[in-house]
């Protein structure tokens, strides 16, 4: 097969690092191209020594300049850079002929105006939000594989509105009465220089964050209010906790009158039946994060408090995987008429 030409923007990161464990190895990928500042010179086995002989470990990191990245042949680039960074080069490669596969938050939301509230700074590309793709392919396939500017999913996000959009999509749940708190390990803060990162200071430890307004707030908002087709306002609580990755969230919400609990189950199955990332637990399914590290999928499971009259909805993934670079090479695949499962059947 015709191997697509590929790129990696900001390639030194934990994202970065994931989107080369997972693309090295894919088998309609040839990787041409990877950037970083920092490692721009050195080889990626130089700087990653745990991909020391896999198939183009030799490639050597250049610095994130379009025209050079262009010169690459490169068709599709992925992009693990930081918001309000990923905008300018998405343009400027958009412009070469590429397609972007950003994993910033900068293309997530349909409004420069939220965007602006949840990051403190005006969009830097507000022209292309119209044209951008929120790259759930669970719920936006046809979409995904008719575009050039795709938004991939945040990690939290994804974990939270994964077990929701089919319920929305039912009425089968009052979205006032959303509550959804998530438990992410530290890698989700990015690799950086942060005391508040150090292991001494995480480990044994674990504390809520980013209350009562996180970011991902803005793009969870939003993609529920689309299937809900009414505005939705939840509240959301992130915790960190001493792991490298993994997410687990659980959600409840109350369940409209007379709908009975076992309509939940059905709404998942109806919605996953068929996906290839998705393990739906059934009722009393508790999701682990031990059993999606290190892979694509997210596990989820439910059930019914009949006290309160709520449903508990249980969801676990990889932070880096199904929530970062994995979802992004799901994306990758339904443009490029690929395998939904290529590069990523791992266990």
């Amino acid at each position: 097969m015709n191997r697509i030409k590929t790129a990696i923007v900001g390639a030194s990161g934990y994202t970065g690092m994931e989107l080369l464990r997972l693309l090295l190895t894919h088998p309609g990928v040839e990787l041409v191209a990877v950037t970083s500042r920092a490692e721009a010179g050195k080889s990626l086995d130089e700087v990653f020594p745990r991909f020391t002989k896999a198939p183009g470990a030799r490639l050597e990191f250049i610095l994130p300049d379009p025209d050079a990245i262009a010169a690459t042949g490169a068709q599709v680039a992925f992009l693990a850079l930081p918001h309000g960074v990923a905008a300018d080069i998405a343009r400027a490669l958009l412009e070469r002929g590429l397609k972007v596969i950003d994993l910033s938050a900068d293309f997530r939301l349909r409004d420069a105006a939220v965007y602006e509230e949840f990051y403190g700074h005006a969009h830097p590309a507000p022209d292309l939000l119209g044209e951008a793709v929120y790259g759930l392919p669970e719920a936006r396939t046809p979409e995904i594989q008719a575009a050039r500017l795709i938004a991939a999913p945040g990690c939290y996000p994804t974990s939270i509105l994964m077990p929701l959009l089919p319920l929305l999509r039912e009425n089968l749940i009052d979205p006032a009465t959303i509550v959804a708190n998530s438990m992410s390990g530290v890698s989700g803060a990015g690799r950086k220089a942060d005391l508040t990162l150090l292991y001494v200071e995480c480990n044994e430890s674990a504390r809520a964050y980013g209350v009562p307004k996180h970011r991902h707030l803005s793009e969870i908002e939003q993609e529920l209010g689309f299937a809900a087709g009414e505005n939705v306002t939840i509240s959301f609580i992130p915790h960190l906790i001493p792991v490298n990755s993994g997410i687990v969230t659980t959600t409840t919400a109350k369940l409209r009158d007379g709908v009975p609990p076992e309509a939940i189950g059905a709404a998942l199955e109806k919605a996953y039946q068929d996906a290839d990332f998705v393990r739906l637990l059934g009722r009393g399914g508790c999701a682990d994060t031990k059993n999606v590290t290190r892979t694509n999928f997210i596990d989820i499971g439910w059930q019914h408090d009949p006290r309160t009259g709520r449903v508990i909805l249980m969801s676990a993934e990889d932070n880096l995987g199904k929530g970062a670079g994995g979802q992004a090479v799901q994306c990758f695949n339904l443009i490029f008429g690929l395998s939904p499962t290529d590069g990523l059947q791992n266990f």
